[in-house]
């Protein structure tokens, strides 16, 4: 990507590599929550020790990632719950000292949390999630690179996957099995073939996830406009490349999500701004890109971020951050073609990503520069967005997670 292009994705008018130098020196600070809490909308007082008032019947919890280090940004993982029946966010405290908590993911159990600190030195935090009050941090790790800006959870719960955006990495880490706590990386993983694509500067690992059949680990590298398939180890920890599935030069894949068949996956190109469907085979975890594919956009930069796919399969949606708007696509063919629905305004600036409640009712949107989380109800005939009311107002907003 281009340094402009870089520039958008940490929301501060700057590159990645520019805004994690700039914020260096304040790690310290951010790390011991010494920089402050800030709230998260109007509801509660950010506060990480505070225990929440017991929670209405149909209300879930949900989590927001942020950049601490960003003007206005958060002082850590932001806490709160959404009404089942409405869709509507109520801020309920903030878990502070965890540094530019940019993504978030949820161990298969539902006990931990884990985020990563998306910092020139990067980490990887666990949290262990309490019924009745804030989570506990555990502890932190290194996450053997800089700018993590992704993390997952194995199925089998036993290892946490990063991606390390900066230094074009992915990291494996052990759970602890009774407390979900990281222990000591047991292997790091650069990328280094192929070279990287136009106006790149090297490799950029951008997501990392495990495929559905729970054999093989893909990991997207945006930079070399490359997905990389991974056995991994489990009893060592260890990754072994087992395949390569090259893109366009210039295709810049930022997010890849499957088909519940498993037969399929979907990959958001950022830098083209398409989409390409692509063949999974099970038995050798080889990815088969298809062609690019409109956005539905139109000409101009759209900064393609996330794309999810419903639970049954017949829908997929994509953040457009440059376009502020949500694309929705009909899966068809068994999950074999998408066909371009129709676009919708997100109604906030930049969603940077996008997730579903469990049951699919509800859409949530992090839009960054608006400092704002919009929520849509999910139509589960046709797939149709409708919008569920005024947006949250929450600091710098990267990532949502309701459960």
């Amino acid at each position: 990507m281009s340094a402009a292009r870089r520039g958008t994705q940490a929301g501060t008018g700057t590159d990645r590599r520019r805004f994690l130098a700039t914020v260096a020196a304040a790690a310290g600070v951010a790390a011991t929550g010494g920089a402050g809490l800030l709230t998260m909308g109007d509801s509660a007082p950010a506060h990480s020790t505070r225990r929440p008032s017991r929670r209405p019947r149909g209300d879930r919890p949900l989590f927001l990632g942020t950049y601490t280090s960003a003007a206005g940004g958060g002082s850590g993982v932001g806490l709160g719950t959404y009404d089942t029946a409405t869709g509507r966010i109520t801020a309920t405290g903030v878990v502070a000292g965890v540094a530019d908590p940019s993504y978030l993911a949820l161990a298969p159990s539902g006990r931990t949390l884990y985020a990563v600190d998306e910092r020139q030195q990067g980490r990887v935090t666990a949290m262990a999630l309490a019924p009745d009050g804030p989570p506990t941090v555990l502890g932190t790790r290194s996450s053997g690179g800089a700018g993590p800006c992704h993390l997952s959870v194995h199925p089998s719960g036993r290892w946490l996957l990063t991606a390390n955006y900066l230094s074009g990495s992915v990291a494996v880490h052990p759970l602890d099995r009774t407390t979900g706590a990281v222990g000591e990386r047991t292997d790091l993983v650069t990328h280094s073939s192929p070279p990287p694509g136009p106006g790149q500067d090297g490799p950029h690992a951008h997501q990392i996830i495990t495929a559905p059949d729970g054999q093989h680990v893909l990991a997207v590298d945006l930079g070399n406009d490359t997905v990389y398939t991974y056995r991994l180890d489990e009893t060592a920890g260890k990754l072994t490349q087992v395949a390569y599935a090259a893109l366009r030069p210039g295709a810049g894949p930022r997010h890849l999500t499957f088909h519940p068949s498993g037969a399929f996956a979907y990959l958001a190109n950022e830098v083209d701004n398409t989409v390409v469907v692509c063949r999974y085979d099970r038995g050798s975890g080889r990815l088969t890109p298809g062609g690019p594919q409109s956005t539905g956009t139109g000409p101009g930069i759209s900064y393609p971020a996330q794309i999810l796919v419903t639970r049954g399969g017949r829908f997929a949606y994509l953040a457009n951050r440059g376009h502020n708007s949500l694309t929705r696509y009909a899966v068809e063919a068994a999950g074999a073609r998408l066909r371009l629905l129709d676009t919708v305004p997100v109604g906030g600036d930049f969603p940077r990503q996008i997730a579903f409640s469990p049951d699919q009712r509800w859409l949530f949107a992090a839009n960054q520069k608006s400092g704002s989380v919009t929520v849509f109800a999910v139509d589960a005939r046709t797939g149709a967005l409708r919008s569920a009311g005024a947006p949250f107002a929450a600091p710098v907003p990267v990532c949502v997670l309701p459960l």
